[in-house]
């Protein structure tokens, strides 16, 4: 599947033209929990509006349950919803006429319990008669995730779905999607900036970089192809002469008060803490991190600047 917009004076199909999707092919499991990360200007977005239908690929098709989305848009977006932190419903609709309204786009058994069931599932009650514009971010993202559970999807599409949310909130919802992936086998598309939240909830992370699929694993095994591990030490003597040899010896190091967090090599750290110890470095308390997504991500994303 591509995706080329044409810039000024150019062809999507000729000259004067910018990939943002190039050829990415994958497959989403049922029940699964794909994670769909990148850097910003990745291809994330332009890839979830061609899984929607919003945008029509350049080249390539979309298939769900074995039908192309171009012939069979009707059918398959009736098993298919979305939801994203960062669109908006009609802003002078209540919340109770936006979630009635939209419910017609589907055809729901009971619809009326269903509408309830959401409403105590995302705790709406209190916000029915409230405005879409009169929410804060937070009720807004609540009230997204709703409705693109209306309808039973099959196939749910999140990007950012606990963005603005207080971490209660969040985690409510991350406990919410996994239990309702394990009822229902649901299987969803999500994106995110929050790498330990990714890595609690899905199964399998694409990365793309450059409208390319760069990788396709498990976040942990993703994770274990870095061998740069942390070590953070709380210096009780030395913090100065600690972070010189950190810069003589060119290591990425952060500072947190009296602590430092160096990057290292895991082979490297018997080694590291003797040299230390050699300029008289004297410190009270140590913890060692293995590679995590994040840093993957981060590495991903260092790579998009160059």
């Amino acid at each position: 599947m591509t995706k080329r917009f044409s810039t000024k004076g150019g062809s999507a199909f000729g000259r004067g033209y910018f990939t943002a999707v190039d050829n990415i092919s994958f497959s989403l499991r049922e029940g699964e929990i794909l994670g769909l990360l990148g850097p910003n200007g990745a291809g994330k977005t332009t890839t979830i509006q061609m899984l929607l239908g919003v945008l029509t690929p350049t080249s390539g098709e979309v298939i769900y349950f074995g039908k192309n989305l171009e012939d069979q848009r009707e059918v398959i977006l009736e098993q298919v919803n979305f939801s994203s932190a960062y669109t908006n419903l009609p802003w002078r609709l209540t919340v109770k006429e936006n979630l009635t309204y939209i419910s017609y786009l589907y055809d729901i058994k009971n619809r009326k319990d269903r509408l309830q069931k959401m409403i105590e599932i995302f705790r709406l009650n209190e916000l029915l008669n409230m405005e879409i514009h009169e929410l804060s971010a937070g009720e807004k993202t609540r009230v997204n995730l709703a409705k693109a559970l209306l309808n039973f999807p099959k196939v749910l599409l999140l990007d950012e779905p606990t963005a603005s949310l207080d971490p209660e909130a969040a985690k409510y919802i991350r406990e919410f999607l996994l239990a309702e992936r394990k009822k229902f086998t649901v299987s969803i598309v999500f994106t995110s900036h929050n790498m330990p939240e990714v890595e609690e909830v899905c199964d399998r992370v694409i990365f793309i970089n450059k409208g390319k699929i760069i990788s396709d694993d498990t976040p942990q095994n993703l994770a274990k192809t870095l061998d740069m591990s942390h070590v953070e030490l709380n210096v009780a003597d030395g913090l100065k002469r600690t972070i010189e040899f950190c810069k003589k010896q060119k290591m990425r190091f952060k500072l947190k008060g009296r602590y430092i967090v160096v990057d290292i090599k895991e082979k490297m750290i018997p080694d590291f803490l003797k040299d230390l110890m050699g300029k008289g470095v004297s410190y009270e308390e140590i913890s060692i991190e293995k590679p995590t997504l994040e840093d993957y991500f981060l590495k991903i994303a260092d790579k998009s600047k160059i």
